[in-house]
């Protein structure tokens, strides 16, 4: 299973999945990260979190954690 947190900087990556449960779910749903999305990673800070993405059309800071939860291909 590759996760969004593996994506290297410059790639894209499409969602197939997010794992977690109820808040922490939602929370990155509401983010707009969900199944069949395309992401982009810009950057990564310095240690590692957090790291920032594209996705529809806007910038998003995203922590290494929530980034576990993203299944992507």
């Amino acid at each position: 299973m590759n996760t969004l947190k593996e994506v290297p900087v410059g790639q894209s990556a499409h969602v197939i999945k997010l794992h977690g449960e109820g808040a922490i779910k939602r929370r990155i749903m509401d983010m707009g990260i969900t199944k069949g999305v395309e992401v982009y990673v810009r950057k990564v800070a310095p240690l590692g979190d957090p790291i920032e993405i594209t996705v529809r059309g806007y910038e998003l800071s995203l922590r290494k954690a929530d980034a576990e939860m993203v299944e992507v291909q």
